[in-house]
């Protein structure tokens, strides 16, 4: 469901110095029978205090794309090719204690499903002491004190820091997740599906306290969903993700007004608007491919409403060639045969 924001103003990428940049990243799952292309060939930016979308059905590699540049990819998953840059430095390539030196100062993570993340048998505060004395030499009084202003900044008593997970709301213990993910002040932080579990009215004060606190402090973000019509209120870029790849990239208002892909704008019409007309759902049919074995041409093509034999050339293209990301208008890339500017 649409929440009731307005379409955070547009943040050109050319002004925001990058926080990370991948360059044609790819992530294979390798098994002795078989090896699943989770994210192929992949090319991101986050610009320094900006929030990027990335949205796609479920399966597409989202969650995979943003475990490698968390560098917490588990086997058989690994990154096979291309560069995850941090600060210009490829973190690829860094050796693993100075890869744990790098999460959650640098970049930081609220996972999926977050409310269950917590150790249901530790105190809460418990938990943020733990974590920030793992990167830092302070005591555990400090330490408490901070975690205290942290659940300040996130709008929960600090008497909490003494209740267990099971005595938080859902709400509180997604906010919980939230304030260690800013514990030791990173540049990035990647929110995957960060609301799925919370109902529409928790949801909306989730986003809004990610807003304000992304303001505030001026963190960038990579916001993992699959859910559209969320990143067109909160993100300031969006990309859209379709088996693997990065289908089209555009700003929240390019986007939401003028949708060139097929496959974006299917996840458009796969949603209902809370204001105008009431308006039949389209959806997009068929199911996303088997990322082992992928299409031949574009991706999208057996589910693409325009793959028709009408036009013989266009569709000897669709079915055989690969289209590749391209700029159309500024800010605004796509991988699409049809389109043309």
């Amino acid at each position: 469901m649409t929440l009731a924001f307005s379409v955070t103003p547009d943040v050109p990428a050319e002004s925001a110095t990058p926080v990370v940049e991948l360059e044609n990243l790819v992530v294979d799952y390798v098994t002795r029978t078989r090896t699943t292309r989770a994210v192929d060939g992949v090319s991101l930016s986050i610009g320094a205090g900006e929030i990027v979308g990335l949205a796609g059905e479920s399966g597409c590699g989202k969650s995979t794309l943003g475990n490698a540049v968390m560098q917490i990819l588990r086997p058989p998953a690994q990154v096979t090719s291309g560069r995850v840059l941090f600060a210009g430095e490829n973190i690829v390539e860094r050796r693993r204690e100075e890869l744990r030196k790098f999460r959650w100062r640098n970049v930081s993570m609220v996972f999926q499903s977050a409310m269950n993340s917590l150790n249901p048998v530790m105190r809460t505060g418990d938990q943020f002491v733990d974590m920030i004395r793992a990167h830092e030499r302070v005591s555990k009084h400090e330490a408490l004190s901070r975690a205290g202003d942290l659940l300040d900044l996130v709008g929960i008593d600090r008497r909490r820091l003494r209740a267990y997970p099971h005595e938080l709301s859902g709400g509180m213990r997604q906010r919980v997740v939230i304030a260690m993910a800013l514990a030791l002040r990173p540049e990035l932080v990647i929110m995957d599906e960060p609301t799925t579990a919370l109902d529409v009215v928790v949801q909306r004060e989730i986003l809004q306290q990610i807003r304000e606190l992304q303001r505030e402090l001026g963190f960038a973000v990579l916001f993992i969903t699959h859910d559209l019509s969320l990143l067109l209120e909160l993100a300031h870029r969006v990309a859209i993700m379709y088996a693997g790849e990065i289908v089209e990239e555009a700003t929240a208002a390019q986007l939401r007004d003028d949708p060139r892909h097929p496959y974006t704008v299917g996840l458009l019409g796969s949603f209902p608007p809370l204001r105008g007309p009431i308006e039949r759902l389209s959806g997009i049919p068929g199911a996303p491919p088997d990322l082992g074995a992928p299409p031949s041409g574009c991706r999208f093509h057996p589910r693409c409403p325009y793959c028709t034999r009408d036009d013989q050339a266009l569709y000897a293209r669709q079915v055989g060639e690969r289209p590749l990301l391209r700029v159309i208008d500024a800010g605004h890339r796509v991988a699409c045969h049809r389109v043309t500017a």
